[in-house]
């Protein structure tokens, strides 16, 4: 664990502290109430936090390089990654970083004790408890993950809110950097809500904490135990930790859990309107009240937007009571709502002010419809655990990056299924052991050949890769 102090800390220590050349009997330095108190609650906050705190083992194929004599020659080899989550639900849920898992074909948690904490018997105990994980839903866009562990009763760690975090903050990052299960470090917020890319959406909270590859996925907390964001990604020229961290607000992260666990996947409402940064140049020449913000540059005839009178040339002032000021700010908003209620939205139009109540709707795409009309008992797969759907012309015409027009699409996972298959939403089945899978009554035949006990590999497609999936038909 990191031993930093902040200087406004210690010096209000060492005012604490007796005076320089007081000593206690025997020479040693008199106790200092102030530091025992600091001591036990870190103390309290890694046995609040460790038992939920989990190492992923991720096991994938991919191409490596091998060869001699300066020859270099790809194969295809299993690999194996590390990275970090922690429990989010009562239910066995666990949440880490999309990128920890990308590609998997098979998922392991390790399990820390109930009474992990952080202590030196703890750190020389050999007893493992490692679970098989499922997926249950990813976004890369986001770069979440939520995996599940059937039967696991760890206790969950709550979320923080994230309104409440402040610069300077003490947090504390918990994980498993390389490979090294149950490092804690700690230092503070640096920036509460720092946008990397200017043209993303995606907001971090940024600290100086030591975070490492491998710390992927793991909880960020406050000194309650209370998350604030999963640890994600550093700016390091060397690869190390230079005090540049970021980890997911998690606000963010409250908002993925719930639709990921409900979904499988990410729903954003919309409102039917289009925005664009103001420049300089667009408020001198459009004579706008004000020379920068969020203008709307779009609004979609019979939308709902146009339906609440929003105009073309309105400035957009608040949503729901929050500031408007930029584009990904508005964006990042849309993208984490999760309320029925109509949105309030006050623009500026010429001289004065309009507030408008908005009815926002789900953007669908044409995996939801697919979802929608797909029935569990004609569409489960038993053998797979998963529930799908043929792809026919239709949906090859609508759906996007379809390496070709047929296979299976994995709607969901099946409720209680026992098959553990790596499969998630949106993996389209192409071939069972190089057998092309074109219908369901096809793939489900391919599979009722196979003998129990034998081997079976699935060629997928799995966002734009195509990717092999091996496990054995129990």
């Amino acid at each position: 664990m990191s031993s930093r102090i902040p200087l406004a800390l210690l010096s209000a220590l060492l005012a604490a502290s007796p005076a320089a050349g007081q000593r206690a009997t025997g020479g040693f330095a008199a106790p200092n109430d102030s530091l025992d108190r600091m001591a036990a609650a870190v103390d309290a906050l890694t046995r609040k936090v460790w038992p939920s705190v989990v190492q992923i083992m991720v096991t994938s194929y991919g191409a490596r390089e091998e060869g001699g004599r300066g020859e270099a020659n790809v194969v295809v080899g299993r690999q194996q990654s590390l990275g970090s989550g922690f429990v989010i639900d009562v239910d066995g849920y666990i949440m880490t970083n999309a990128h920890v898992v990308s590609g998997a074909q098979r998922v392991q948690v390790q399990v820390p004790p109930t009474n992990a904490d952080g202590s030196l018997a703890m750190a020389l105990s050999g007893k493992q408890d490692i679970r098989t994980a499922r997926i249950v839903g990813i976004t890369t866009e986001l770069d979440l993950a939520l995996l599940k562990v059937d039967g696991l009763k760890t206790p969950p760690l709550p979320l923080a809110t994230y309104s409440q975090l402040n610069q300077g903050s003490w947090v504390f990052a918990f994980g498993s950097p390389g490979g090294l299960r149950n490092t804690l470090t700690h230092g503070i917020v640096s920036a509460v809500a720092r946008q990397v890319d200017p043209d993303s959406p995606q907001i971090y909270i940024q600290t100086d904490a030591p975070i490492n590859p491998g710390n992927s996925g793991g909880p960020l907390v406050n000194i309650r135990g209370e998350v604030v964001g999963v640890n994600t990604f550093i700016i390091s020229p060397s690869g190390g930790s230079d005090g540049l961290g970021f980890a997911i607000p998690s606000a963010t992260v409250r908002t993925v859990f719930k639709q990921l666990k409900q979904y499988g996947q990410i729903r954003r409402q919309d409102v039917g309107i289009g925005v664009q940064t103001i420049t300089q140049a667009m408020a001198d020449s459009l004579s706008l009240s004000v020379g920068h913000g969020v203008i709307v540059s779009d609004v979609l005839p019979g939308g709902p937007a146009d339906a609440a009178g929003m105009k073309v040339g309105d400035i957009l002032k608040t949503i729901d009571g929050q500031p408007a000021d930029n584009v990904p700010t508005v964006m990042y908003y849309f993208r984490l709502r999760d309320s029925a209620d109509p949105v309030k939205i006050v623009v500026t139009r010429g001289m004065g002010e309009q507030t408008l109540s908005v009815k926002a709707v789900e953007e669908r795409n044409e995996f939801d419809a697919v979802s929608a009309a797909v029935d569990p008992v004609k569409n489960l797969v038993d053998e797979l655990g998963i529930i799908g759907v043929e792809i026919d012309p239709r949906i090859a015409a609508a759906a996007k990056g379809l390496r070709d027009p047929f296979g299976i699409i994995v709607i969901a996972r099946a409720a209680g299924a026992t098959a553990d298959v790596p499969l998630q939403a949106k993996d389209v089945i192409r071939t069972v052991n190089n057998r092309p899978a074109t219908t369901l009554a096809a793939l489900r035949d391919l599979l009722k050949a196979i003998k129990p006990g034998s081997p079976v590999t699935l060629q997928i497609q799995r966002e734009s890769r195509l990717i092999y999936v091996s496990f054995t038909i129990d």
